[in-house]
């Protein structure tokens, strides 16, 4: 009996370290930004959300900036010799003077059948559905889900519905879903 008890255990240990450590890390894989982007830098310039990062009349998301629109303030290299000039002649080089659009992996990406209006939740803060980024000096790593191609960040609709509850708003489906 006692034997069957030590091997139940084994088991069943093995089991939650499979579960809970050996399959996330198979699920998902770890990617960098291809740029080393401070938000940090561009807030302590006085830029806020808005002024890259764009909607359209109805709230809904237009895209990330261009790499025209990064291509206004950095024009040319820097020759500087910080992380951060390092990074503004890498983009300048390999984005802004070829006219490559830079291929950013987008934490928040949504579904197609889901409609987001930001319009509709604009006295929030940004960093109550978003990661903080004001404040980091480089990118969170990006963790893409291999079966469906998703962001480990990505918003899920329990976190959606939490708040909706919170604040006293409907959580019909017709008002998120299309």
């Amino acid at each position: 009996v006692g034997g069957v008890v030590l091997l139940f255990l084994v088991g069943f240990v093995g089991a939650l370290v499979v579960g809970w450590w050996v399959f996330p890390q198979l699920l998902f894989s770890q990617k960098t930004q291809p740029i080393r982007f401070s938000h940090k830098v561009h807030a302590e310039q006085g830029l806020d959300c808005e002024s890259c990062h764009t909607y359209s009349k109805t709230g809904q998301f237009i895209g990330l900036p261009s790499t025209a629109s990064c291509a206004e303030c950095h024009p040319d290299e820097t020759g500087g010799t910080t992380d951060n000039d390092k990074e503004i002649d890498k983009f300048v080089k390999e984005y802004a003077k070829p006219g490559v659009q830079v291929p950013w992996l987008v934490y928040q990406y949504q579904p197609d059948n889901v409609f987001f209006s930001h319009a509709a939740h604009k006295g929030f803060e940004c960093a109550t559905c978003h990661p903080d980024v004001a404040n980091m000096d480089a990118p969170p790593p990006y963790h893409e889900n291999r079966l469906s191609g998703y962001s480990k960040q990505t918003m899920k609709m329990w976190e959606c519905e939490r708040c909706h509850a919170q604040m006293g708003a409907s959580n019909a489906c017709y008002v998120c879903h299309k």
